[in-house]
């Protein structure tokens, strides 16, 4: 009997985890389908925001004598980057498959390569998961921000990235790349890295519809200066908005699994229970026949 009582206390533990799981998914699933639209808008902005950049970036290049002397398009590669900030952003909480495991999987396989190139590395993260994790590594992160990859904040992130910008413009770093997971379907997500600054004007591609804006002969930088903070800011906005959404994705498909598996639990053990019930009567039958063949 004491077997068939720990069966039972296992299947109403099981039972009320698959309750708790079921819930979760469905909360999830809410969110996702809010924070998909948000997603869905900001990323309109991010990308008008990006032609318009790309735009006045190629006239300046091709009609100013000398291009761009701006640091923000300062060309370094090979041997001239010395050192760099590099931003990542995980969850603030746990349960959500391996959501968290893939960001910091590629964090750590940046770091060994630019360790290998002698490369001084800045670590600057977004979520209390990839803090801990690196904390309890021993590894030194420059900036650790917490509540804001739950919860995106335009303010927020601006003050957050306009320190690593500053450090940029003085010669501190020589480039800021950000790693994170974003959000590509309802059961997909896609670990992205993105090379902020500086930005690559050979890679900038002709406008065929070009920006009806004219520039003043002194205010053509100073007006892409500006820009490029807009872009840069809410590119690390639109960022934390496209991980949050996945995020939510990571843990709806991992809250769907853990009840699945749960209600497939609380089935075997149902037929354990009633198997080792249909023994425990088996074995009273044959001690009563027993009993009464021994009387005879």
């Amino acid at each position: 009997m004491a077997n068939l009582k720990e069966i039972q206390r296992r299947i109403k533990s099981v039972s009320n985890t698959q309750k708790t799981t079921r819930a979760m998914k469905l909360v999830s699933t809410a969110k996702l389908k809010r924070a998909e639209e948000i997603a869905k808008r900001s990323k309109e902005y991010s990308v008008k925001i990006n032609q318009v950049l790309a735009s006045i970036a190629y006239q300046i290049q091709e009609h100013k004598v000398g291009g761009i002397e701006s640091r923000y398009f300062a060309k370094i590669e090979g041997e001239d980057l010395k050192k760099t900030d590099l931003i990542f952003i995980t969850a603030d909480k746990g349960l959500c498959g391996g959501f968290n495991y893939q960001t910091i999987k590629t964090v750590n396989k940046k770091l060994e390569a630019l360790k290998n190139d002698k490369v001084k590395v800045r670590l600057r993260s977004i979520g209390k998961k990839g803090s801990e994790y690196f904390k309890f590594k021993g590894i030194e992160l420059v900036d650790d921000v917490r509540g804001l990859s739950s919860a995106p904040s335009y303010d927020e992130a601006k003050t957050f990235i306009d320190k690593s910008l500053e450090n940029f413009l003085n010669g501190d770093t020589d480039e800021i790349t950000l790693i994170y997971n974003g959000y590509k379907n309802m059961i997909t997500q896609e670990l992205k890295e993105i090379k902020v600054l500086p930005i690559d004007v050979s890679k900038i591609e002709k406008v065929e519809h070009p920006s009806m804006i004219d520039f003043e002969p002194n205010d053509d930088e100073s007006i892409l200066e500006s820009l490029v903070r807009k872009y840069v800011e809410y590119n690390l906005y639109y960022a934390l908005i496209d991980s949050l959404a996945a995020e939510h994705s990571s843990r709806m498909q991992a809250m769907d699994a853990a009840t699945n598996n749960a209600k497939e639990m609380v089935k075997n053990l149902n037929l354990a229970y009633n198997k080792a019930r249909q023994e425990a009567i088996t074995t009273e039958l044959i001690e009563i026949i027993s009993g009464v063949e021994a009387m005879k």
